[in-house]
């Protein structure tokens, strides 16, 4: 009798779960990222250097926060040489790039040694982050029966005054980060 209750129990959780899991990911897809002109929301994460990072370490300068969906996986890869080619330009104009995803820091440093990577990546395993910045987010199931999720692919360009001044729906991966130099050029008009 005690077996029936308790395998009972167990089934009830694991439903209550689901739906919970199923929940957040239903209102994570039907986020709507900041729009420009919003004050951003600061956070601290950490980085593939396990040290925390927060928007109000960047005070005065502009932040490309970009959210992609998983470390060293084709398009997120190409992305990730493009900023870090022109992390130069960003200096120049006074910006840092920080990438976010649901990835763990352990994955960041793998991606970060093995392609060179020299900007920051940042954990957000627990979506805090994203669903700060309204990022859409989205669950799939692995051939396994696992459960993975993906942040889409967002990007947020902060005034140096914690604003939001832009924001992208990544379609084009090649064009990028040109896209985003010139509209930091042209903020600084």
């Amino acid at each position: 009798m005690r077996k029936g209750w308790m395998a009972a129990a167990i089934v009830a959780i694991g439903v209550a779960a689901g739906a919970g899991m199923k929940a957040h990911a239903a209102a994570a897809a039907d986020a709507t990222p900041l729009a420009p002109g919003t004050a951003a929301p600061n956070f601290s994460l950490p980085s593939q250097e396990e040290k925390p990072v927060s928007l109000k370490d960047y005070k005065g300068k502009f932040v490309v926060l970009y959210f992609y969906p998983k470390d060293m996986t084709s398009g997120c890869t190409m992305e990730a040489h493009n900023f870090q080619r022109d992390l130069p330009k960003y200096d120049a104009l006074n910006a840092v790039v920080l990438g976010v995803s649901l990835d763990t820091v352990e994955s960041h440093k793998t991606f970060c040694s093995k392609d060179s990577l020299t900007f920051k990546l940042l954990a957000d395993p627990d979506h805090k982050v994203i669903d700060a910045y309204g990022v859409p987010v989205s669950t799939r199931t692995t051939p396994d029966g696992k459960s993975m999720s993906f942040a889409k692919r967002d990007t947020f360009l902060i005034s140096p005054d914690g604003k939001v001044i832009k924001t992208w729906e990544v379609k084009d991966i090649a064009s990028h980060s040109d896209e985003i130099l010139a509209a930091i050029t042209a903020a600084k008009k």
